[in-house]
């Protein structure tokens, strides 16, 4: 089966061609195509799923290079994954114990706790860590 599996990510990648990130317009392009993949959610083969890290390792590397990480907090991370999928503050209540925790954190006035982290984590497909600054 691994065979099977090695076939298809072979396929995949010579369908897409994922390189070094260089420019902004090649970013934009990894970051349409990771978001397509995570809309498919649990659909994703596991071939996918191996092109989808790919891309998402690519683009933290053009993204660390260009911007330095350091820089984003875990809130501006969740703005931009909500901003990224047209979602509003409403459509990401039901992670955080009340809606009025959700505004606090989405305003800065209150941190990230890791049990909300860990739901973030698994809603936005990404690591938790990333919600907590690690």
């Amino acid at each position: 089966m691994a065979e099977v599996d090695d076939r298809l990510y072979a396929a995949l990648l010579s369908e897409r061609v994922p390189r070094v990130i260089k420019t902004e317009a090649e970013n934009s392009r990894a970051l349409d195509e990771v978001e397509a993949l995570m809309k498919r959610g649990d659909e994703l083969s596991p071939a996918e799923s191996d092109l989808l890290e790919l891309l998402v390792i690519l683009i933290e590397s053009f993204e660390e290079e260009r911007y330095g990480a350091s820089t984003a907090t875990p809130v501006d991370v969740l703005r931009e994954l909500m901003a990224a999928r047209g979602m509003k503050q409403s459509d990401i209540v039901s992670l955080f114990p009340s809606k009025g925790v959700a505004s606090e954190v989405l305003s800065g006035k209150r941190g990230i706790s890791k049990t909300q982290a860990r739901k973030l984590g698994d809603y936005f497909h990404v690591p938790a860590a990333v919600f907590l600054g690690l």
